[in-house]
């Protein structure tokens, strides 16, 4: 999996960079087919100084996206990630679906 982490608005920490890296890692365990994930914070300061992790996960077919927004980068990219992690198993539960009906046509026409 190809992961990359952009920053918008300022110049990310490289302790920062590396745990949106760590973060994303986290995907292997629930869908091995994350072909390559992007990972965007932004940071705004006429909303409160807000701090948003915006993540994008590309799998075969289909972009999977979250975004979060806290007052502390750490929160707003682990927010993020357990959004995708829930969009990532409902995923891969319709793939299962899929595989069992053409399964059952399989076993139906032999």
């Amino acid at each position: 999996m190809t992961t990359i982490v952009t920053s918008r608005h300022f110049k990310a920490h490289p302790s920062l960079v590396t745990y949106a890296e760590e973060a994303v890692e986290k995907f292997g365990r629930y869908y091995d087919g994350v072909i390559r994930c992007e990972v965007i914070l932004r940071f705004e300061k006429s909303r409160k100084s807000l701090k948003i992790a915006e993540v994008i996960a590309s799998v075969y077919r289909s972009r999977l996206k979250a975004e979060e927004q806290t007052e502390d980068f750490e929160k707003s990219i682990d927010g993020a990630v357990e959004k995708i992690i829930v969009q990532l198993k409902k995923y891969k539960a319709k793939l299962r679906a899929k595989d069992r009906q053409k399964v059952r046509i399989v076993r139906e026409k032999a």
